[in-house]
């Protein structure tokens, strides 16, 4: 222990030696951090390492999304069925009730909490940017969202290779279906993470993404069939461009993969489609780091 006196102040003031002993291995970098926030936030979406309420509404809505794939499993494979009831990519369009309420859900968990909190000051203190904390979460949503829909499409291929369906039939379905839910993924938790970083109160966040993902869609879905009994086939196809959910049925359609749609996607709208959904995906991220990075600057 030892005694210093602060020049002109006369005060002194006494350094204790507590005896910590000081880290001397090895110190990892930026990438160690994200990928450590990349897997926290990936548990937290589905409650893990969180209260046990926090589990609650995930692992709810899990349930009831694998549900319907268990039971056409055992039908297929109790019946001797020659197909699938319902295609994979097609599965995942009509539980997608179950796929929005669990971004919508969720989102503010990753999202609001940290600006809410301002902890990602905190977290920009560190050598991750706070725009590169706004992707990492943005991925951690993605991944999230993906095994939601995943999980159940694995379900029914096993059911399907063990009704003893063909194998390539099945593989090629498969193929499409996981990547229209890596797109249809990245595209929600864009959305639902942009529409939580905005509003702060999980209440707000979790309205405004039903907003965008359900009662948008809805809306949408009577505006293409009104059309379509009007004959106005061109007004049907482009007004799945302002829904996510119509963007993923038309290429899902444009790609015989399965969904359905009031008029087939085809021709220069295939293209439209892409863009649109990449593009919008695009806007959501960069939207979401620009909003990251203003709050962690303050």
């Amino acid at each position: 222990m030892s005694e210093s006196t602060t020049p002109g102040t006369g005060r002194s003031g006494v350094i204790h030696d507590l005896g910590y002993r000081r880290y001397d291995g090895p110190r990892e970098g930026t990438g160690a951090i994200a990928r450590t926030l990349f897997l926290t936030g990936l548990r937290h979406a589905y409650g893990l390492e969180r209260s046990g309420k926090s589990k609650v509404m995930p692992f709810l809505l899990l349930g009831m999304s694998l549900l319907p794939a268990a039971i056409i499993v055992g039908v297929v494979v109790l019946t001797g069925l020659r197909s699938l009831p319902v295609t994979y990519a097609g599965y995942t369009s009509q539980t997608q009730l179950l796929v929005s309420l669990f971004a919508a859900a969720q989102a503010p968990v990753l999202f609001s909490r940290d600006l809410r909190h301002r902890s990602i000051v905190l977290y920009a203190a560190r050598p991750l940017s706070s725009a590169a904390f706004g992707f990492v979460r943005w991925l951690s949503m993605s991944v999230a969202l993906l095994a939601f829909m995943v999980i159940p499409t694995l379900l029914m291929f096993v059911g399907a290779l063990l009704a003893g369906l063909d194998k390539s039939d099945q593989l090629s379905d498969l193929y499409k279906a996981v990547v229209l839910q890596v797109f249809l993924a990245a595209l929600v938790a864009g959305i639902t993470g942009l529409v939580s970083s905005v509003s702060l109160r999980r209440g707000f966040a979790v309205v405004g993404s039903v907003m965008v993902l359900i009662v948008l869609t809805g809306v949408v879905t009577a505006v293409q069939n009104i059309a379509q009994s009007q004959g106005s086939d061109s007004v049907s196809v482009g007004a799945g461009l302002f829904s996510p959910w119509s963007l993923y049925s038309g290429l899902g359609n444009a790609w015989d993969a399965g969904t359905r749609v009031p008029v087939s996607v085809d021709g220069a709208w295939v293209p439209a489609y892409v863009l649109v959904l990449l593009l919008v995906a695009a806007g959501c991220v960069l939207g979401l780091v620009a909003r990251f990075r203003k709050v962690g600057s303050r």
